[in-house]
């Protein structure tokens, strides 16, 4: 009878196991190719080879570029170069990427630089808040933007309890942003069982030095975040769900869920057209191939633009796609007075003219 109640309990769990497998097959879209979609008018960007996890433009058409993020169970192609902050004027004709220098006072051996965000303040002054994940911890870091000697002053470490495993960050006003934490879990094989489980435990937050608060929860493996043209709206992506949540802004932060778009492939990082609101959405058309790194069949590429996100009825278009013959591992793309600027994970970066 014990052997029988044990063979049962064996069966059991290797049915589960077998079960949640092809679970993960399908929430990483593992069987997924990918067809061309392919501007012209392209080339990938000199120096920037290690990553170009998130971009962040502002209205003068200057793009700060976040590389050289080391993250777990990720490949990294430059395992002993610390991160950096690289710029590119894309009013330019030929851009080229520059890395910023940091101030001496801040430890630049374990940058590990990840999600980004501007902000401007009455005086023009730009200030860059970076999450960053020192020793696989997490902090935000504020730095002021020096543009004629094309530096960076570090200002000041925020860290807080609820500041854990967080990805992307958008800044809404002086020392105020919300944030997203993309796994409930730190450990590397707890996250992993996290995402085989289907646990639905993370979170946006909202920071500022009087209140720190989850202002909106339930999430899967909430990743990117941006905020809409007229300020009233915050998206952000869940990238394991593969879809992207509208939430309205209140007066004291709160966040109200109004709409899910669902995209059919992982989204990462969001950021807005600033001449149609449109979201552009850089995303992973096969996330399997991204933790299981094989050269010799790499990650895609894809880069959805999102219109008329506020309607009853957005619509999705693909501005880029490739299997990872040119563009590996997708996070994020802008665009500026119709140039297209796409970053990835811990591959190149592509640029074009559309």
């Amino acid at each position: 009878m014990g052997k029988l109640v044990l063979l049962t309990l064996l069966g059991a769990g290797l049915a589960l196991i077998g079960e949640r497998l092809v679970a993960i097959r399908r929430r990483t879209n593992a069987s997924r190719e990918v067809e061309p979609v392919e501007p012209q008018n392209c080339h990938l960007v000199e120096g920037l080879g290690y990553g170009s996890e998130d971009i962040d433009v502002l209205p003068s058409g200057l793009a700060f570029i976040s590389s050289g993020l080391k993250y777990p169970g990720m490949v990294n192609f430059g395992p002993d170069e610390p991160g950096q902050i690289f710029l590119m004027d894309l009013n330019e004709q030929n851009p080229r990427a520059q890395v910023l220098n940091i101030s001496d006072s801040f430890d630049k051996a374990s940058f590990n630089p990840h999600g980004i965000s501007t902000f401007m303040d009455k005086d023009h002054t730009v200030y860059l808040y970076v999450v960053n994940h020192p020793n696989m911890k997490s902090t935000v870091e504020i730095f002021k933007f020096e543009e004629r000697q094309r530096s960076l002053v570090h200002l000041k470490t925020i860290q807080h309890k609820l500041l854990i495993s967080v990805n992307d960050i958008v800044v809404v006003g002086p020392e105020q942003f919300y944030a997203t934490r993309d796994h409930y879990f730190t450990n590397f094989f707890l996250t992993l069982f996290e995402m085989a489980m289907e646990l639905h435990w993370t979170y946006v937050l909202f920071y500022s030095p009087r209140e720190v608060k989850v202002v909106a929860k339930g999430f899967s493996s909430v990743n990117g975040i941006t905020i809409s043209l007229d300020k009233k709206y915050i998206y952000v992506a869940d990238i394991l769900d593969k879809n992207i949540h509208v939430l309205k802004k209140h007066d004291n932060w709160d966040l109200t869920p109004l709409k899910v778009m669902q995209l059919g492939t992982l989204v990462d990082n969001l950021t807005i057209d600033p001449d149609t609101g449109d979201i552009l959405a850089g995303c992973h058309p096969n996330a399997m191939k991204l933790l299981n790194y094989n050269p010799e069949d790499p990650p895609g590429s894809e880069v959805l633009r999102i219109h008329n996100v506020l309607s009853e009825q957005p619509s999705i278009s693909t501005e880029y796609a490739n299997n990872g013959s040119v563009l590996q591992g997708s996070s994020v793309a802008v665009v500026y007075h119709g140039k297209l600027l796409i970053g990835t994970v811990f591959h190149k970066a592509l640029y074009c003219v559309l």
